[in-house]
């Protein structure tokens, strides 16, 4: 496995434990990212701490410091944030399970794989995969992950587990706070039902695939034409305007976009079987 673990330790149901690892299931480097450079030399900037009053210092001597008010803040060193310091006991301890449909999809975060380490204890993982699996539950435990303890919620996928970061409560914002000021509005029954046979229209399996950053493909369009030594000018397509007048006859319209490219495309899957069996 290319990858190192961000995490290793031991999994625990009951009496019940083997030795894994959390892999992050998600890649950060996937979007462009950019350094600051001096257009003059070339070179690439470096960011130095400087004091406003007395220049530039040495990062090593600087603390950390939580604003209080305006401009005051409370000092923190290395000393203050030891005594505070979780003791990390290397255990993913399973405390509970319960119905993936109980947990708000606010509380979903970062998910990581979990794969037993190589050796006896892959019996051991595969005995707590599969009766979670048979259980049918989400598995909730915890962790201390990067000096800070994390609620996980375990899910059985393939050979291995898949575990999400749960966020704590008082991240979560309440929904009612947001929307209890939209109005109570009473939706035209005709367009509810044309709007209903768009969706069934348009109706699709799932596919990340086709799932693009238009704007991070432009700049990576944009790097391969200044490498070339072009200007490097590559426009992005905007969006149709949405600024409607008439609902009733933009529902329609949908409607009717819905159906005919609906049918393009049962058009176009009907010409394959003819095709393959020319070229034979």
């Amino acid at each position: 496995m290319a990858a190192r673990p961000t995490w290793h330790g031991h999994l625990k149901l009951s009496l019940v434990t083997c030795p894994v690892g959390l892999y992050t299931a998600t890649a950060s480097n996937a979007h462009v990212s950019f350094n600051l450079i001096n257009p003059d030399t070339n070179n690439r900037i470096r960011m130095v701490p400087t004091d406003p009053d007395t220049g530039p210092v040495e990062r090593s001597d600087l603390v950390k410091g939580y604003e209080v008010s305006k401009d005051e803040y409370v000092l923190f060193d290395d000393a203050d944030f030891d005594k505070v310091k979780l003791e990390t006991t290397h255990t993913i301890s399973i405390d509970s399970f319960v119905d993936e449909s109980e947990i708000d999809r606010l509380y979903w975060d970062d998910p990581f794989f979990v794969v037993p380490e190589k050796g006896v204890g892959a019996e051991a993982f595969a005995v707590i995969r599969d009766a979670m699996k048979a259980a049918g539950k989400i598995a909730i435990g915890s962790l201390v992950l990067r000096g800070r303890e994390r609620q996980l919620a375990l899910e059985v996928r393939g050979k291995g587990l898949v575990a999400f970061t749960l966020r704590a409560h008082d991240e979560v914002r309440d929904a009612d706070d947001y929307f209890d000021d939209i109005p109570t509005v009473k939706a035209d029954k005709d367009m509810v039902e044309i709007a209903t046979r768009i969706i069934a229209q348009k109706e699709a399996d799932f596919d990340p695939t086709q799932f693009k950053d238009r704007y991070d493909d432009a700049l990576r369009d944009m790097i391969k034409a200044k490498q070339k030594g072009g200007k490097g000018l590559v426009e992005v397509e905007a969006p149709d305007d949405t600024n409607v007048v008439d609902l009733m006859e933009a529902l329609r319209n949908s409607l009717k976009g819905s159906a005919s490219g609906k049918a393009g495309a049962k058009k176009t899957a009907v010409k394959k079987p003819s095709a393959r069996k020319s070229a034979a």
